[in-house]
């Protein structure tokens, strides 16, 4: 019987995966919106919430899958 040929690996989306963090229990992370432009004239307040990671809305979860096969 012959050999089958090894398929070939999915390859990841390094852009997303340069965007998004997993959490131990498998949640899509992502930054927020509007962190670094015109920075300057934001309160002290508002640039410390844009530290905080948010989860990836639901209906976008399967999208960002797809780009990180491996995740």
């Amino acid at each position: 019987m012959p050999k089958k040929a090894p398929r070939t690996k999915q390859k990841t989306h390094r852009a997303t995966y340069k965007r998004f963090w997993i959490t131990g229990t498998g949640k899509l992370l992502r930054r927020k919106q509007l962190a670094n432009h015109l920075r300057r004239n934001k309160s002290a307040r508002a640039k410390r919430t844009y530290h905080q990671k948010l989860p990836v809305a639901p209906a976008d979860v399967p999208r960002v899958r797809a780009l990180l096969p491996y995740a």
